[in-house]
């Protein structure tokens, strides 16, 4: 066996994980979830086989059977042998770029990306494949029949595993436990008691303004930040809207949770695409308006404030 590839491989790996766990612990993650990752760096580096061939052989359920890793880790350590990076490593350091993964889709591309993200305040694959399944993004201009049924085939290869589906499928967060965290996340960032970190995008002078929150519900492992996007930015959102990343047996997840600004939910706290609950946790009355289903322009005004 080439010894030295193999190294190269597996210290690439670990060294991402490592990296990850040092950065959670710096943030004040659950000492749990910075010991698993910790555990996992080192589970790669004493394989006596390239993490990348086991991979290639056995998919995601070989890097499962690793021992220590586990099906979220394993899901990491494939996405950094598939591209030679990580998106969670990003997000931590502040580094995350939305549209880059939205343009990464099959018949996107940069422009579209900023397409959808300006009329549907898209920022997660997870939100774009909801949008192509629901007739929301025959909405955007250059989206014809043809091209939205290629990303629904392009989204659905990308958004599943390849191992089988638990017998039982992870429920959702109720939108009580994620404006929960949401309401957390705001308190302490108000209050200054979170660690802030310099984002790459939109800050020339390498500000630590962004606030970051690790924390749990249950089997929950949440990351919260305030939207760093060119949208957020530019209606004066960066301080109300909140994306929060989860993850459970089914993958990592991504929602945000916006103030709306009209109709029935307006001064309330939105997570977007579950209008409909979020009446409901706010024991509304559920309007007939909300048989159309919200617009980004519900969570915007026109200046922006």
């Amino acid at each position: 066996m080439n010894r030295q590839p193999m190294a190269k491989s597996n210290d690439t790996v670990g060294h991402l994980l490592s990296s990850v766990a040092d950065l959670l612990e710096d943030q004040g993650a659950n000492d749990f979830r910075v010991r698993a990752w910790r555990g996992a760096a080192k589970s790669i580096r004493d394989l006596d086989r390239p993490v990348s061939e086991i991979f290639a052989q056995d998919g995601l359920e070989g890097l499962d059977r690793i021992p220590g890793v586990g099906a979220a880790l394993a899901r990491a350590i494939r996405e950094i042998v598939q591209t030679g990076r990580l998106s969670m490593y990003e997000r931590l350091l502040g580094e995350s770029d939305p549209l880059a993964r939205i343009a990464s889709v099959p018949g996107v591309g940069r422009k579209l990306a900023q397409a959808i993200h300006v009329t549907l305040g898209i920022e997660s694959l997870e939100e774009l494949e909801r949008a192509a399944n629901d007739g929301r993004l025959d909405s955007v201009a250059g989206f014809g029949a043809k091209r939205v049924a290629g990303i629904r085939d392009a989204l659905a290869t990308r958004l599943r595993s390849r191992r089988p589906p638990p017998p039982v499928a992870a429920e959702a967060p109720s939108v009580t436990e994620l404006l929960d965290v949401d309401r957390e996340y705001r308190e302490r960032a108000a209050g200054g008691s979170l660690p802030t970190i310099a984002p790459r995008r939109f800050n020339p002078a390498s500000e630590r303004w962004l606030p970051i929150m690790h924390t749990v519900r249950g089997v929950r492992h949440y990351t919260a930040l305030f939207s760093n996007t060119a949208m957020a930015h530019r209606v004066g959102r960066t301080h109300d809207w909140v994306v929060l990343y989860y993850d459970d047996h089914d993958g990592e997840h991504q929602c945000t949770v916006v103030t709306s600004h009209r109709g029935p939910l307006a001064g309330r706290r939105v997570v977007r695409g579950r209008e409909a609950e979020c009446v409901t946790h706010h024991h509304l009355n559920a309007p007939r308006s909300l048989a159309r289903r919200p617009a980004f322009h519900d969570y915007v005004t026109e200046a922006g404030d």
